[in-house]
């Protein structure tokens, strides 16, 4: 069975109630009341597997990354889950791309990411993008419930709205394709902000977003448009937190009442204890607690104070 993550830290948010009333609030617990649900909304991720059948790159073990996610598929069916989501950069190419063998290993993880047993979803991350097209990566992929060559979109599950960005477009607007993308170009374009507020103007229930590059910073690992995108998750005032993957080392933060939780990368390191992965768990008040397998940090991310505790 894997380990916990070591490192936990506790950290908070002030009350969403500030923002949205008392009754929006109670929104969640009412639904799963309703609903006859007996546990909070639970989902689990992983990112960064960067699948290919090569040899090893510096502290990128490709090869590794199919019995590491299978490892994560199998915990994670027995975890009872309303889903479970990767947060980007699923397979790699060879040293010497080639499309065909590109889309051989995202056929392959994608069919070991298929074994869980329940909804499942996808978060584009550039790498998805570094020898085939976009719609290449969708079409050999699956998003519950969700349009096929949507890159972006939004989904409720158990009292809780969860929204996916794509920041996969240069400053150009253009989609990244088949290599055609500077890493540290990174943005949520494509009318996505627009979108993005007028999801969560249409939503009664506090949400989650995802993104694979990071929105809670500047530099080459961030979003260049995140002070807008936070702009935007702020003024809603229903965000409870944002989940990325991209920076292998995983990191946190907290920005005006939001949470950033980055993710450890699956890819870094040999053997099965250098995996990562976790579970959140979301309590009708907006608590989270991730609980982090393998090299994953266990965070519990609640309110009015940010307090380390081990």
């Amino acid at each position: 069975m894997p380990r916990l993550a070591i490192t936990t830290w506790t950290a908070t948010r002030r009350d969403f109630l500030r923002a949205t009333g008392a009754a929006f609030a109670a929104v969640p617990l009412l639904s799963r009341v309703a609903l006859g649900e007996s546990r909070p909304a639970r989902f689990g991720m992983v990112t960064d597997c960067h699948y290919a059948d090569r040899e090893p790159g510096g502290s990128r073990h490709y090869r590794e990354s199919l019995p590491k996610l299978d490892e994560c598929v199998q915990h994670m069916n027995g975890q009872d889950l309303d889903f479970l989501i990767e947060l980007g950069d699923m397979k790699d190419q060879d040293a010497q791309p080639d499309e065909s063998k590109t889309i051989e290993y995202l056929k392959q993880i994608e069919g070991t990411f298929a074994g869980f047993g329940g909804s499942r979803y996808h978060v584009l991350g550039n790498h998805d993008m570094d020898s085939i097209s976009k719609a290449q990566f969708m079409a050999q992929i699956e998003n519950t419930g969700i349009a096929p060559n949507d890159t972006y979109y939004s989904f409720d599950a158990n009292g809780i709205h969860y929204v996916v960005l794509d920041a996969n477009y240069t400053s150009a607007g253009a989609d990244y394709d088949r290599g055609n993308f500077d890493w540290t170009d990174a943005n949520v374009l494509g009318g996505q902000i627009e979108w993005l507020e007028s999801d969560l103007a249409d939503t009664a229930l506090p949400t989650v977003v995802f993104c694979h590059q990071r929105l809670d910073g500047a530099g080459d690992l961030f979003v260049n448009n995140a002070e807008p995108v936070r702009a935007v998750l702020e003024a809603s005032g229903k965000v409870l937190g944002v989940f990325h993957g991209h920076h292998h080392a995983g990191d946190y933060s907290i920005i005006n009442d939001i949470h950033y939780y980055t993710l450890k990368a699956v890819v870094e390191g040999s053997g099965p204890e250098n995996s990562a992965y976790a579970t959140v768990e979301i309590d009708g008040e907006g608590n989270m607690v991730v609980t982090g397998y393998r090299q994953a940090v266990s965070k519990e991310l609640r309110k009015d104070a940010v307090v380390p505790v081990g």
